[in-house]
C-alpha cells in the first residue's frame, strides 16, 4: 500500500517509496510496478501526475484527479510557487554549512543546453565513523537541507556532486566506495535522498497546503544510529 498524506476530490498527496519508478519511461527501463498503477489500484479513478521524482528517492509526489487539475498544480511548479525541501546524506561536510549552489545543468540528456539552476543548502548535522576507506582512517557525513529553486532533472543529485560532496547511495553520480560502505556497514541499500517537505496552494481553494512525507524505516535508522534529529 501507497502511504497516502492528504487526499481530496481534487488531488492526493502521496509518499513515494524508494526504488519504485513513478511512470513508464525509457529513462528506468521495465519494472516490476510503477507507483501510478498501484495508486490506481488503491484509490481507483483517474489520475494524473503533477510532477516527478526519481526512481531511487522517496518522499512527497503530488497526483492529480483530473487533467486540469494537474495543469494548476504545474503552473505552481514552472512559476516557481511551490517551496521544497530535501534531505539528504552526502560525503564529506560541506563547508561552508550553508550556502546556495548555482551550476547550470542540461535536461535528461547530458549533450543538451545548459540551463538556470540553484539549490540552497544547509548543513544539519555531521558525524564521523571509524571506519577505514582508501587513505583515510575515519569517514565523514553530513545531513543537508536543499531547497531547490528551480526543477532541473536530477538537480540535487548533480549539483551535490558538483561540489564534491556526493549524495549517498547514488550510483550515477555518487561514489561507489561510500556506496558499498554503508550497504556493508549500515544495511542501507538505497539512495539516502528524501523530498521532505512541500508547501504550495490548493488549486481550487487556494488555502495553503503544507505536506510532509516522514523517512522510511532504513534512512530513520541511520539517524537514530547517528544521533541526528531532524528540525521543526
Amino acid at each position: 500500500m501507497i502511504e497516502i498524506l492528504h487526499q481530496d476530490d481534487a488531488l492526493l498527496a502521496v509518499n513515494k517509496p524508494a526504488g519504485v519508478p513513478v511512470h513508464r519511461s525509457k529513462l528506468v527501463g521495465r519494472a516490476e510496478a510503477y507507483l501510478i498503477d498501484l495508486l490506481r489500484e488503491q484509490v481507483g479513478g483517474p489520475l494524473h501526475l503533477a510532477h516527478r521524482l526519481d526512481q531511487p528517492t522517496s518522499g512527497v509526489l503530488l497526483v492529480a484527479r483530473d487533467a486540469a487539475i494537474a495543469g494548476a498544480l504545474g503552473e505552481q511548479f514552472m512559476g516557481r510557487a511551490v517551496s521544497k525541501q530535501y534531505l539528504a546524506v552526502v560525503r564529506g561536510w560541506p563547508e561552508p554549512a550553508e550556502g546556495l549552489i548555482d551550476y547550470p545543468l542540461p535536461g535528461s540528456r547530458e549533450t543538451g543546453p545548459r540551463r538556470e539552476a540553484r539549490t540552497r543548502y544547509r548543513r544539519l548535522a555531521t558525524v564521523e565513523v571509524p571506519i577505514p576507506l582508501g587513505r583515510y582512517p575515519q569517514q565523514r557525513y553530513a545531513l543537508m537541507l536543499a531547497e531547490p529553486e528551480t526543477g532541473r532533472f536530477r538537480q540535487i543529485r548533480k549539483h551535490f556532486a558538483h561540489i564534491h560532496h556526493p549524495i549517498v547511495g547514488d550510483s550515477q553520480h555518487g561514489r561507489g566506495d561510500h556506496n558499498r560502505l554503508y550497504k556493508q556497514h549500515f544495511g542501507c541499500h538505497r539512495m539516502l535522498l528524501h523530498a521532505w517537505r512541500l508547501n504550495l496552494r490548493h488549486p481550487v481553494s487556494g488555502a495553503p497546503l503544507h505536506l510532509e512525507a516522514p523517512l522510511d524505516a532504513p534512512f530513520r535508522a541511520l539517524l537514530e544510529r547517528f544521533g541526528w534529529a531532524l528540525p521543526d
